[in-house]
């Protein structure tokens, strides 16, 4: 499936990426995720995409955003968009397919495989391009819940689909192996192993 003579590049949708890890009971723990990826190939470029929700004095999802920044993520955000659906309750809309199809596309020129971490069908046709260049795509996400996260046609037009439960002994963490807070401004243990 992975060539170590590749050059890959990670494309992480983080809400769909999030949503599916917890669904399958475990978190992510991104370390472990780049050195997994690391083993595969060369990875060239890994980016992590997430819309922010502005005016928020604090956002939970910050501590990550800035975490990934320093250790070898390219995170691309925007700002959520917030509005009131026809039955007057407020939703948050923050879609950042566009962004990651653009990168995707201008990385293909350069990269061999392409690891998209998302179930979204509206990258089918983002697929069906990359591999119209020559690219090898493969898509992560998951068919173990019900209803599973995965679109099938992107799990049909990938070069090879991973399922996430397969990956979650080499870059899962159990919810109580979480780092402790880290004080204002430091860092946990964790963070600063390396």
């Amino acid at each position: 499936m992975f060539d170590p003579r590749e050059k890959i590049a990670l494309f992480i949708d983080g809400a769909n990426l999030y949503a599916a890890s917890k669904s399958l009971g475990f978190d992510i723990d991104y370390r472990k995720l780049l050195k997994a990826f690391q083993k595969r190939g060369y990875l060239l470029r890994a980016y992590y995409y997430t819309a922010l929700i502005e005016d928020q004095e604090y956002s939970s999802i910050r501590p990550l955003i800035d975490w990934l920044d320093y250790n070898g993520y390219k995170v691309v955000t925007k700002p959520a968009k917030e509005f009131t659906d026809s039955m007057g309750r407020r939703k948050i809309k923050g879609n950042m397919d566009i962004e990651l199809a653009i990168d995707a596309m201008e990385q293909s020129e350069t990269v061999d495989h392409l690891v998209i971490f998302s179930g979204d069908g509206d990258f089918t046709t983002l697929v069906e391009a990359l591999q119209r260049r020559g690219r090898k795509v493969s898509v992560i996400s998951t068919m173990s819940t019900q209803p599973p996260m995965i679109a099938d046609d992107l799990r049909r037009q990938a070069d090879h689909f991973i399922d996430l439960v397969s990956l979650k002994a080499e870059i899962g963490r159990e919810a109580s192996e979480r780092p402790a807070r880290a004080p204002e401004g430091g860092h946990t243990a964790a963070e600063s192993e390396e």
